[in-house]
Order: C-alpha cells, then sequence, then structure tokens
C-alpha cells in the first residue's frame, strides 16, 4: 500500500469516525427531547364558545394530542366526563377544558316535579339567576273587588332552578301598561304544592318575580315562615 492508498484509508476512517459521533449527537438531543417532553396524551379542545349553564356536547370539542407532563391534573382527557355536565363560565373557543370548568346539571330530587315559567328578565334579578341558584318567588295580585288594596305574596320559598332558557322577546299588556320586553323560561325542581302555586301565579298574577338567596350557614335559604303576604297599609 503505498502512501496515498494509505492516506485514503485514513480519510475514510476519520469520514466514519465523524458520521458516528453526529449519529450519537442526534440521539443525544431526541433523547433529551424525550426526557423533558415525555409521553403524549389525549386532550380536548374548544371548537367555538359555549355559553354557560348550557348541557356540553361531544361535538364542542375537538380532541388533540399534548405531552402528558404539559397537561394540569384537572385537564379532560376522556369525553365521557362532560356526560350530565354543564359549564360554570363562558367557555372561549380555543381553551383546553378542564374539570373544574364544569359540574353536575342539577337533578329532580325525591318527591320534586319540575315546572318551567316565563319571568320577566328585568324582574328576574337581571340575568344574574342560573341553573343550581336559590331564589324565593313573589307574586302581586290585584284586589278581589274593588278598592281593595293589591297583594304581593311569597308564594314559593327557597326554589331550586334547574335550567334558565333563552330570552325570548314579548308585548306586556295590561291595564297599566303597553311596553316592550324579554322574558326568559326559568325550570324549578318543586314539591306538588309549590308546583301548584307557581302555576296558578303565572296563570293570575299580574307580576312574578324572582329574589335571589344567599344559602344559609345549614347549606339552605331560610323560610322566613309566618304571613308572607304584603300590602302597602303595613307600613303605615
Amino acid at each position: 500500500m503505498n502512501s496515498r492508498q494509505r492516506r485514503g484509508v485514513i480519510l475514510l476512517l476519520l469520514s466514519v469516525l465523524c458520521a458516528l459521533g453526529a449519529f450519537a449527537g442526534v440521539l443525544a438531543v431526541i433523547s433529551d427531547v424525550n426526557s423533558k417532553v415525555g409521553p403524549e396524551t389525549t386532550a380536548y379542545r374548544l371548537r367555538k364558545d359555549v355559553e354557560p349553564y348550557r348541557p356540553l356536547r361531544a361535538d364542542q370539542f375537538e380532541k388533540i394530542s399534548l405531552p402528558e407532563r404539559w397537561l394540569s391534573p384537572t385537564a379532560v382527557t376522556d369525553l365521557r366526563q362532560i356526560e350530565g355536565k354543564i359549564a360554570v363560565t363562558r367557555l372561549k373557543a380555543g381553551s383546553l377544558l378542564q374539570r373544574d370548568m364544569i359540574v353536575e346539571r342539577p337533578q329532580l330530587q325525591p318527591g320534586q316535579q319540575e315546572i318551567a315559567i316565563m319571568v320577566d328578565a328585568a324582574t328576574g334579578v337581571a340575568g344574574k339567576i342560573t341553573a343550581g341558584a336559590t331564589v324565593n318567588i313573589y307574586a302581586t295580585f290585584a284586589g278581589e273587588q274593588k278598592g281593595d288594596p293589591d297583594q304581593s305574596r311569597m308564594i314559593v320559598a327557597g326554589a331550586r332552578v334547574l335550567d334558565v332558557g333563552q330570552l325570548t322577546p314579548v308585548r306586556d299588556r295590561n291595564d297599566r301598561n303597553d311596553r316592550a320586553t324579554s322574558t326568559v323560561p326559568i325550570t324549578f325542581a318543586l314539591s306538588t304544592l309549590d308546583t301548584q302555586r307557581v302555576a296558578y301565579a303565572e296563570s293570575f298574577a299580574e307580576h312574578v318575580r324572582l329574589a335571589l338567596v344567599a344559602p344559609s350557614a345549614a347549606g339552605s335559604p331560610a323560610d322566613p315562615g309566618g304571613d308572607r303576604t304584603y300590602t302597602l297599609e303595613k307600613d303605615k
């Protein structure tokens, strides 16, 4: 083997060593990236905005893959977790779905009935009532005979709200005014007697109003008891 051949062999060996070194470097980078990123898992991203207190559907989300270590412990990784759930706030498109964004949809308890009535949006606590809220229901009745005072009566104390529907424009016509307004259907979980009271008030009361009630220390609103009827003469 002459000197030229020896130089060729040496250059060939050096090229092989450089290639092996580069390959080892690539493997080291890949190993480092894998150690930092880790295995991937499934997550769900919102396709569009979702209104609060509405039942969730699978078609509102898109499936994506993300490194498991980048997800928070509350991330939803299985859409079966949204069954029977509602959003507690307005969910923005592009957000990752988290378990603390959703809650169980309120359900009927034994002995309760579900009833929905239309309530004036302005007098229904102006949009602050949501599914799961507790309210007192008031109705205002005209005097039974001419000259009798009008009455305001609490017809149900501590009614639980199951659902709040969409605003519906209507025109309110009665003996005292004629005005455009908006109403919203609100669904309650009530006992049989309270269901009858609400149905009667919706049919015969001049107005039905809701008062949002803060829970007591025991976790439920206090029932005032006693006389629930008010007339202006009581303040005189």
